[in-house]
C-alpha cells in the first residue's frame, strides 16, 4: 500500500523595504528557499506589501521594492510550481480577515505590543498601521491555515496574539473554523557583518548589494574596514570583516586558502577584498545575471506573481467563506 505524503504547510513574509543585500540573502532568504525543496514542506511566501505602506508611502518605491524582493527570491531558484510565492495586495481576502479578527482583538492587548512601542519612539510617522500591524499579519498566516511559521524573537508575540485570535473565534462559535499556527521560533539567524564590522542592516547603511554593477560592487568590497596592518605583515583572519564575509560564502578549501594566505604575510587587505570580490562574482554570477534580466522585464514578473496569487487566493477564499458563514454573513 502506497504511503501519501502528507506536507507541512509553512509561512512566511517576505518584507519589501529595499533590494535584498547580501546579509537577507545569507540570513534568510537562501536558507527559506533551501527548507522549502524540502519534499515535506510546502511554503506560502509572500511580499508584504501591505506591511510596507506603514512606512513607505511613495508608491514608485513601494513598487520597486516589491517586484526587486520577487526578482531576487525567483533569481535563487524559489519553485512556485511547488510552492506558492504571491504578493500580499493581490490577495484582498487578506483584508477583509483582518476586520474579522481586529474584531476580536482586544484593544489592550494591541497596546502592550513590543514592536509598537519601540516604533512609536523611534519613527515619525507613528500610524495607526502601526498599532494594527499584529492584526494584519495574524491574518496573512490564518488565511492560508498554515501550520508552522517561523519567526525571530522580535515576533515571536504576535505569533502568540494570533494564536490566541484563534482559540477565542473557535471559542466564540464552539468549532474549529481556524488552525493554530505552530511557532517555530528561529534564534540562531547567521551575523552576517556589514562592511563597517556591525550586523549588516540598510539601517546602519553598512550593506553590500551583490545586483550592483561590477564597478559599484567592487567599489562596496573595497570600502570594508580593516586594520591598518602594512602588506609584509601577517594577519589575524579571524579579527578581519573582510574574512568574516568571506567565510560564509566560500568552500572550506577557499577559506583555507585564504586563511594560509593571510597568516604567511606578504598579502594586503586589498588583495582579500579582490578575493571576496571575485568569489561573488563567481558564485552568484547567474543569479545575479538572472536578477537583472527580470527586473528588466516587469511583465514577466508580474505572470509569476500572478501564478502565485491564483493559487493563493484559492486557498484564502475557502477560508473567508469559512469565516463568513459562521460569523453572519
Amino acid at each position: 500500500m502506497c504511503k501519501t505524503t502528507v506536507m507541512a504547510r509553512i509561512l512566511t513574509g517576505i518584507q519589501s523595504t529595499g533590494v535584498p543585500h547580501l546579509g537577507n540573502l545569507l540570513g534568510a532568504i537562501i536558507p527559506t528557499i533551501e527548507m522549502s525543496r524540502k519534499e515535506s514542506n510546502k511554503m506560502f511566501a509572500f511580499i508584504a506589501d501591505m506591511h510596507s505602506l506603514t512606512s513607505i508611502k511613495d508608491g514608485n518605491t513601494l513598487r520597486e521594492n516589491t517586484y526587486s524582493v520577487a526578482a531576487t527570491w525567483l533569481a535563487f531558484g524559489v519553485d512556485i510550481e511547488k510552492n506558492v510565492f504571491y504578493r500580499q495586495s493581490d490577495i484582498p481576502e487578506v483584508s477583509e480577515l483582518s476586520w474579522y479578527l481586529s474584531c476580536f482583538m482586544p484593544y489592550t492587548r494591541l497596546q502592550l505590543a513590543h514592536s509598537f512601542k519601540d516604533k512609536s519612539e523611534k519613527l515619525s510617522d507613528v500610524n495607526s498601521g502601526l498599532f494594527n500591524y499584529p492584526v494584519l499579519m495574524a491574518a496573512d498566516i490564518l488565511l492560508y491555515d498554515a501550520e508552522i511559521v517561523p519567526v525571530g524573537k522580535d515576533q515571536k508575540q504576535h505569533l502568540e496574539y494570533t494564536r490566541d485570535l484563534v482559540d477565542r473565534i473557535n471559542h466564540q462559535y464552539r468549532q474549529e473554523i481556524l488552525i493554530k499556527p505552530e511557532i517555530s521560533l528561529n534564534d540562531k539567524t547567521m551575523y552576517v557583518p556589514g562592511v563597517d564590522g556591525q550586523k549588516m542592516s540598510k539601517s546602519y547603511g553598512n550593506t553590500i548589494n551583490i545586483f550592483e554593477s561590477d564597478k559599484k560592487l567592487r567599489k562596496s568590497i573595497m570600502g570594508i574596514k580593516t586594520d591598518n596592518l602594512g602588506l609584509e605583515e601577517p594577519k589575524n583572519p579571524d579579527t578581519c570583516n573582510v574574512f568574516r564575509i568571506y567565510s560564509l560564502i566560500g568552500s572550506e578549501d577557499q577559506k583555507n586558502e585564504l586563511d594560509e594566505n593571510y597568516r604567511k604575510g606578504n598579502f594586503g587587505y586589498g588583495h582579500a577584498k579582490q578575493s571576496l570580490y571575485e568569489l561573488i562574482c563567481e558564485k552568484y554570477g547567474n543569479e545575479r545575471e538572472l536578477y537583472n534580466e527580470l527586473m528588466s522585464n516587469k511583465t514577466k514578473l508580474d505572470e509569476k506573481l500572478n501564478f502565485g496569487a491564483e493559487k493563493a487566493r484559492k486557498t484564502a477564499k475557502e477560508t473567508i467563506n469559512r469565516v463568513r458563514s459562521v460569523i453572519g454573513y
